[in-house]
């Protein structure tokens, strides 16, 4: 069983692990040292990113109130060996309050960017925010027990909390200047972003013998 106080710091740690140490001499640039990855099927420009994060957070602490009588039952049964039940559970009221926190933190960054940004961006920070919610949207599917598991395994991608302390700090200081307009990639259908472009049509139109004509 996870103590669920690593759920917690989760929140805020790096997803990349560390690798085994090697001899300083063959030690070479590693993925653990690249940024986070991006949550699946969340937007790669800042301000959709955070949008997403707000999302996914949000629904995640929306079902708190449902999966947590379940939650204490999990962690009455299965119990660690000189483990604190109080103790335990308290770590998931220091997580609620963490996610007030970054929830705080999320809308602060958007509505920063928002005013800052010269065109409209909220259409696409509403899509972004659906899309994030749409990670829990078989919460209503699952039996209690996988619910409660899932909402106690699931962490806020470390992307997400950077992200939004440096979309805040951007939009802040550049002021009229600031302009997502051109980060922002709009969702093309893959088929679609696929497809060949047309050809570009002759100077003059080529002459038809013998049209057929419906009647």
């Amino acid at each position: 069983m996870i103590s669920p106080f690593l759920f917690a710091l989760a929140l805020v740690a790096q997803d990349a692990q560390t690798p085994e140490a090697a001899p300083m001499e063959t030690v070479a640039p590693t993925a653990a040292a690249a940024e986070p990855a991006y949550p699946p099927g969340a937007p790669r420009d800042p301000y959709g990113l955070v949008a997403w994060c707000y999302g996914a957070l949000s629904a995640h602490k929306g079902l708190r109130d449902q999966v947590m009588p379940e939650v204490v039952r999990i962690e009455t049964t299965y119990r660690r060996p000189g483990s604190s039940l109080d103790d335990d559970l308290q770590a998931y009221e220091e997580l609620n309050q963490l996610s007030e926190r970054n929830l705080a933190l999320f809308s602060r960054a958007m509505e920063a960017a928002e005013k800052a940004s010269p065109r409209p961006i909220n259409a696409h920070g509403a899509d972004a925010l659906r899309r994030g919610r749409g990670t829990w949207s078989r919460a209503a599917d699952l039996p209690k027990a996988r619910l409660a598991q899932e909402w106690m395994s699931w962490t806020l991608p470390a992307r997400c909390e950077t992200t939004a302390v440096a979309l805040e700090e951007r939009a802040r200081l550049m002021g009229p200047a600031f302009d997502l307009s051109a980060e922002i990639e709009p969702d093309v259908p893959e088929a679609a972003a696929e497809a060949p472009e047309p050809a570009e049509p002759a100077t003059e139109p080529a002459a038809v013998e013998d049209p057929v004509i419906g009647g």
